[in-house]
């Protein structure tokens, strides 16, 4: 698998597992298989609830620690403390580090959690750090107080939500985009795309595989979520072939048709009212 080097050095895999929506007994069992298939990425935050469950799957799948990259996100009603966060959020995974750890969302004293974060990367509690769902002039405050400037954004992005302006931001700072519904939120009509029904017929992969494609060579990183093996292994298939210039100019085009996630400040509010059950967790 192709792997993104981040502005701190770090080698990130450049396709993960994502586990959002997945109950835990359904992260564990993902967790697992993709390991055993080859993932070394895995991704998963406060907020999906599952935390132990992916801790649980990594460990049984017998791959050794150091060889995974474990991404997960901090949720907003705990950034005024996230330092006791940060350490619940490892006990909860059943790990000494984190590979990257995300502000989850762009509320509440993020300024704050991302010193707590700069404490714990320079205490190797973290070794890379990111944020989610942050526009770009909010990036861009976190940038000016920064220590350590952001490794990843991650944000929507798909082929109909290229985030062409952002990544022109992101560029001078070597940040990388992280694309969360990398397939378009499974929008079918996505996939139903001439270029891309056109493109899966040349190489012999499916229409999901030819997006996913576009994503690694655009510089991306993704992390499609599936609790089904054999999808599991056809989105990691994907490394074995190369878009041209050409098919990459096409998928461009498409650039501007939708996108699925309307951020609002009364959305932003809901989720810092959010309080997670922890104890609840399986």
């Amino acid at each position: 698998m192709e792997t993104i080097k981040l502005n701190n050095g770090v080698e990130m895999p450049a396709e993960g597992l994502g586990t959002f929506l997945m109950q835990p007994d359904e992260a564990q069992a993902a967790v697992k298989s993709a390991l055993e298939q080859g993932y070394r990425h895995i991704d998963t935050a406060n907020a999906y609830m599952n935390e132990k469950a992916v801790g649980r799957g990594m460990r049984a799948s017998g791959v050794p620690r150091e060889d995974i990259f474990l991404s997960t996100k901090l949720w907003p009603t705990e950034y005024d403390d996230a330092g006791a966060a940060i350490d619940a959020t490892l006990e909860r995974l059943g790990t000494d580090y984190v590979d990257m750890l995300i502000l989850h969302q762009p509320i509440c004293d993020y300024i704050g959690a991302w010193k707590a974060m700069e404490h714990a990367y320079n205490n190797g509690k973290v070794r890379s750090l990111g944020l989610s769902n942050f526009p770009q002039e909010k990036i861009q405050e976190v940038i000016d107080a920064a220590e350590i400037k952001p490794q990843l954004v991650t944000v929507e992005c798909h082929p109909y939500f290229q985030e062409r302006e952002l990544r022109e931001f992101l560029e001078p700072y070597g940040i990388v985009i992280e694309a969360w519904y990398p397939l378009g939120h499974g929008d079918k009509g996505l996939q139903e795309e001439l270029v891309f029904q056109e493109l899966a017929e040349k190489y012999g992969k499916t229409p999901a595989q030819i997006i996913l494609r576009w994503h690694v060579q655009m510089g991306n990183s993704i992390i499609p979520g599936s609790t089904n093996p054999a999808h599991i292994a056809d989105n990691a298939a994907i490394f074995d072939f190369v878009l041209t210039d050409e098919e990459m100019d096409r998928i461009a085009k498409l650039d501007g048709t939708k996108r699925y996630y309307e951020p609002s400040q009364e959305k932003l509010e809901s989720y810092a009212a959010v309080k997670l059950d922890y104890d609840s967790q399986k």
